[in-house]
């Protein structure tokens, strides 16, 4: 390695300071439900816990854990505490080999069992499988190999959002979407203190903690992170372009660093968003799952969200035909008015007219008192598939 590229290497790290060690300190330290489907009790879990107890069967097992780290949105505050942003996902990454299918089975077998740790005292747990363990806590499942890209996930479900996410990583090409999301803390050092040291942590006695961030350079990203500025590259290699997070961001009162690179990046999200979500449907059910999962408790701003994505779609979509841009932004137009709807917001009959077909429910007695124009609606149903890429010339 040359002394440039040692040079550009340590500007991805950057030690913690005492303040942030607290911060993290404090997170792994949360009392977080897990919360069970059916008669099933919530677990009540630690993340250094889940770790800790993950990280040691996994070596019985002959599983090397490499390292574990904390990442997403919980890094990001540790870093700044005032991002605007706040957190939800716990998102915790172990370095593990991932060779071949019996090491994903063999991931995901150990995480089960170790929910048996977590059960109240006085449950019988002699008839608990495995499976029946994953229909109870697990709210997803993901499994990803291919010529890049090795990993596993497994979401332990929360019903207010957040989740407690355990990634198994082998290899990742892209970790990160936007610069402020892109860090990544080292929890080995901590974890180990809390293990050996019986001397509580202090200001002048405490684990030397450190911070990566995978976008590349550390201030740099941390300077977009204390700004709110957004800045990525390449959002064509990012599942859905990063398009949802670029329209949240903006939501949240994060500005591009440059608005003229940004409108050229928008496109390379809207091509990549078509590509991964190619049929109306499966927009639907991404967007859906979106605001459900990224705004709990911040309903009032998924209005503002959708809007913000019927602009961004409109504008720079240039990789789909009349039609299928029309239904895309005829689901968004859907989905807004019915985010209205449930937060009461819809305006009086003065100040309204529909151009587009109502959600199903608007045409419930609570609602009719509400002027619905009886126009030919831009698509018949949000249910139609169709093949929604083209190349781009």
């Amino acid at each position: 390695m040359s002394p440039g590229d040692a040079s550009e290497q340590s500007r991805r790290f950057c030690v913690l300071s005492w303040e942030q060690v607290q911060r993290l300190d404090s997170i792994l330290g949360e009392t977080v439900p897990i919360h069970g489907r059916g008669n099933f009790p919530t677990l009540s879990i630690q993340p250094r816990q889940i770790v800790q107890v993950v990280r040691a069967r996994l070596e019985e097992q002959g599983v090397t854990v490499r390292d574990v780290r904390l990442n997403g949105s919980a890094a990001s505050h540790v870093l700044h505490q005032d991002t605007g942003l706040g957190y939800k996902d716990l998102d915790l990454i172990f370095g593990v080999s991932l060779s071949d299918d019996q090491a994903f089975h063999l991931v995901k077998d150990v995480v089960l069992d170790c929910l048996l740790d977590f059960l109240p005292e006085g449950v019988s747990k002699e008839r608990i499988t495995a499976l029946t363990l994953k229909e109870a806590y697990v709210q997803k499942l993901v499994k990803v190999c291919n010529d890049t890209d090795r990993w596993s996930l497994i979401s332990l479900s929360n019903n207010t959002g957040k989740n407690v996410e355990l990634k198994f990583v082998d290899s990742l090409r892209r970790q990160f979407e936007f610069s402020v999301d892109s860090f990544q803390i080292g929890l080995d050092s901590l974890l180990l203190f809390d293990r050996c040291s019986e001397t509580p942590m202090s200001e002048s006695f405490h684990p030397t903690v450190l911070g990566e961030s995978v976008y590349g350079d550390f201030e740099e990203a941390l300077s977009h992170l204390r700004e709110k500025i957004i800045a990525t590259r390449s959002p064509e290699e990012i599942r859905g372009g990063g398009l949802l997070k670029y329209c949240h961001l903006l939501v949240r009162g994060f500005q591009p660093r440059s608005e003229t690179e940004m409108k050229s990046l928008q496109r390379y999200m809207c091509s990549r968003f078509f590509i991964d979500f190619s049929d109306i449907s499966e927009q639907q059910r991404k967007l859906e799952a979106y605001l459900q999962n990224h705004f709990a408790g911040m309903e009032h701003k998924r209005y503002d969200c959708l809007v913000t994505l019927y602009h961004v779609v409109n504008e720079s979509t240039v990789c789909l035909m009349g039609h299928e841009r029309r239904q895309t932004l005829n689901l968004i137009s859907m989905l807004a008015l019915r985010v209205l709807a449930e937060q009461n917001a819809i305006p009086t009959v003065t100040n309204v007219t529909c151009y587009y077909q109502p959600a199903p429910y608007v045409r419930d007695i609570n609602f009719n008192n509400y002027y619905i124009a009886h126009v030919q609606p831009l698509i018949h149903t949000c249910s139609n598939s169709y093949q929604t890429w083209l190349p781009c010339n």
